[in-house]
């Protein structure tokens, strides 16, 4: 039976922006005990004595189990209240594809020193620019080589790229003059007070996965500047410099929902690239640090998470018992004997707890990505824009696949 166009879940606009900020802004309040605490640093999450059946449940899961389901928690049949609260999260996450349109085929070579997939991504992020106006100056924001704003370019327009890092600005003036493109490729820290006069009026920026404070200070100087149109697909709510969520609309403002840098993290923890070889690494290293843990927590006499420091990837080499003692030393633990074997097979038991009760959280993740776009989508349109937010592209080829589209109204 062919899909109906009222079945399909829409692009936000105008009053339903605000309306679906509100229910995502009630369901996380409401549901905070589950998603804020986090299991690789509890021994036992506070929730579990209420959900004891669910707790249960996904504890006697395998690491295998866990990691079928890290993608599509929502799919997961589990206890009560599991169900019910994956039912609202895939509501409320609902957010329709941006209509695309045919690009003129990329000039020869212009895809060369671009990754496949982020070339997919420059692909499905241009397709989607679709404005009133036909745009006269293209702004790249953060623009690394200006890979995006090369493939924008069209007759007749101009196209500024800013970026911070020489040794890339360097690199793209290299593939602009490559590809005779009249590209201006500018030097500048983006959070300087010397970023606005980069922008005026003229300039249409965009931003492809421009991190956290990267991408607002954008949103808040085109908004300043009175640019006509911008578009943005943000990234790393987390990397900002205060200690704690800075709200940009009036509706998040006013919310009770206080977000930290552990709680901004929460979006970023979905993985669909990684390889094999990767998530095997990445097991092992925190494998190992659960082992730690537990010992930390006997030696201490203190049943609390220990912060430690990032490791280099060459300490996985080590054997067990010396990476346990090495990192003691690093927090001025002495060790006495252990039982090794059995230390780092409870590690990796716990990984596999840890592992499935994140799946928990899992369900927030989406509902806390789109409640951070939409207080940015609600601030662009209390300067003055009309704001769609919809997919540029599938969740595979990149989980931040969201996407702001702002025009002066």
């Amino acid at each position: 039976m062919p899909v109906r166009d009222a079945d399909l879940p829409p692009v936000l606009t105008g009053a339903q922006l605000l309306a679906r900020f509100k229910a995502l802004d009630a369901f996380l309040i409401e549901h905070q005990a589950l998603w804020r605490p986090r299991p690789f640093t509890h021994w036992q999450l506070p929730w579990e004595a209420h959900y004891p059946e669910l707790a249960q449940w996904l504890r006697q899961r395998s690491l295998d189990d866990a990691e079928a389901n890290h993608n599509h928690p929502q799919r997961l049949h589990a206890p009560a209240p599991f169900s019910e609260l994956a039912a609202t999260s895939t509501a409320l996450s609902a957010v329709g594809e941006l209509p695309s349109h045919p690009l003129e085929p990329a000039a020869r070579r212009l895809n060369v020193d671009v990754p496949g997939r982020k070339w997919q991504q420059i692909e499905a992020f241009a397709g989607c620019l679709e404005f009133a106006e036909d745009p006269r100056h293209w702004l790249d924001w953060c623009s690394g080589k200006g890979h995006l704003g090369r493939r924008l370019l069209q007759a007749g327009q101009q196209l500024t790229c800013l970026e911070y890092d020489p040794a890339l600005i360097n690199a793209g003036e290299q593939l602009s003059q490559r590809h005779q493109l009249p590209v201006t490729h500018v030097q500048q820290d983006v959070l300087a007070a010397g970023a606005a006069a980069r922008l005026t009026t003229e300039h249409t920026p965009v931003a492809l996965h421009a991190c956290g404070d990267l991408h607002v200070r954008l949103i808040q100087l085109a908004s300043a500047t009175g640019c006509k149109q911008l578009a943005i697909a943000p990234c790393c709510y987390n990397r900002i410099q205060s200690s704690e969520y800075q709200a940009l609309s009036v509706a998040a403002k006013v919310s009770d929902l206080q977000l930290s840098l552990d709680d901004l993290a929460l979006p970023l923890s979905e993985t669909v690239t990684a390889g094999a070889r990767v998530r095997r690494q990445r097991d092992t290293s925190m494998a190992r640090r659960l082992a730690f843990d537990l010992l930390q927590r006997q030696l201490r006499g203190r049943d609390e998470y220990l912060p430690t420091p990032s490791l280099p990837s060459a300490w996985l080499d080590k054997p067990f018992a010396d990476y346990c003692r090495d990192l003691a030393a690093l927090k001025d633990l002495s060790t006495d004997e252990q039982d090794w074997s059995a230390l780092e097979a409870a590690g990796w038991k716990r990984l596999a707890h840890v592992r499935n009760l994140e799946l928990v959280r899992g369900l927030f993740r989406r509902p806390l990505e789109l409640w951070l776009v939409l207080d940015r989508a609600l601030f662009l349109e209390e300067q003055g824009y009309d704001v769609r937010l919809g997919l540029f592209c599938e969740t595979p080829l990149t989980p931040r696949n969201l996407m702001l589209l702002a025009e002066r109204n």
